[in-house]
């Protein structure tokens, strides 16, 4: 298991009612990958980061931090 640091950045997400909404996104600093979540908090980045090792395209359980954390 490595340690992989992940980009977030604050996005604009369209929600099921076609409105955009506050949200985060998270994209894996080895391959790319790139997971969403609707808010800006600390509870949404913290999720995106877990969705990073469920979806991981390469089958890896890494252990997903924020740059600079």
């Amino acid at each position: 298991m490595a340690k992989i640091e992940c980009e977030i950045e604050e996005i604009e997400i369209e929600n099921d009612h076609e409105i955009d909404v506050p949200g985060v996104r998270a994209t894996c600093g080895e391959c790319g990958h790139e997971t969403e979540s609707y808010g800006t908090g600390d509870a949404s980045r913290k999720r995106c980061l877990v969705l990073l090792r469920e979806e991981c395209p390469e089958d890896g359980k890494n252990f997903y931090v924020e740059v600079g954390e």
